[in-house]
């Protein structure tokens, strides 16, 4: 009984959603050169600077499935990365000989990419955008270990931007099949 209940529901779910225009993002009837994913697929991520770049570009070309080489691509994906740090947790102390010290306890790195999607032919621009990430860390006692977290957190940063540049171009190439 539970189960025909699941499925009653799911049928009304669907035709509820069909009737309402919603298409699935990846499966785009007649789509230029192909499915979404061929389309992403001819992706180029040109080479991004620093070990955070790096992990953003390989976090990109995962996503898109897309090309390491810039041969045969269609389209070139340039990515400029920005951080900024910004200490948002502060502690005070005061030591028994009444000095007051104080320390910073948490940090938030704010990551910021803007991209721009070209064809890799002509050069020509062809759509271009701005994603932003948060990641917060504490501070340990650790040099070593506050480290690691603050690299961590970034990197989570950097894969939650791919996600969302990825979703942004498909989302553009989308709208530009249903021209």
């Amino acid at each position: 009984m539970k189960n025909a209940g699941l499925l009653l529901f799911g049928l009304v779910l669907a035709a509820s959603l069909s009737g309402c225009g919603f298409h699935p993002l990846y499966g785009v009837p007649n789509m230029p050169g192909g499915s979404m994913q061929n389309t992403l697929r001819a992706i180029y991520v040109e080479p991004v600077p620093e070990q955070l770049g790096y992990q953003l570009r390989n976090s990109l070309i995962d996503r898109l499935d897309g090309q390491s080489e810039a041969g045969g691509a269609r389209y070139r994906l340039k990515v400029t990365l920005t951080t900024k740090s910004e200490a948002i947790g502060v502690q005070s102390q005061t030591t028994t000989s009444g000095v007051t010290q104080t320390a910073i306890t948490r940090y938030n790195d704010t990551l910021r990419a803007e991209y721009e999607l070209s064809d890799a032919r002509s050069g020509a621009m062809i759509t271009k955008g701005v994603e932003t990430g948060l990641s917060a860390y504490n501070v340990l006692s650790s040099p070593y270990a506050t480290l690691a977290v603050q690299q961590d957190a970034d990197r989570r940063a950097a894969e939650d931007i791919a996600d969302r540049i990825r979703i942004d171009l498909a989302v553009w190439f989308a709208q530009q099949a249903k021209k």
